[in-house]
């Protein structure tokens, strides 16, 4: 399967996640910042893990 870029991820919006309030906080390694009352997701972390589950 091809592999996942950044630049992929980031334009099709992969990087905005759920309103702050609505968060769980188990998902606090991968949020990478709040902005707006929505946080945003660590692309870095998002790339290496869709790229390893695209080679399983």
């Amino acid at each position: 399967m091809a592999q996942v870029t950044m630049k992929e991820m980031l334009d099709a919006g992969v990087h905005f996640g759920h309103q702050t309030s609505r968060w769980n906080p188990k998902m606090k390694p991968y949020v990478y910042t709040a902005r707006g009352g929505i946080h945003i997701i660590d692309l870095q972390k998002t790339v290496v893990r869709a790229n390893q589950a695209a080679d399983f």
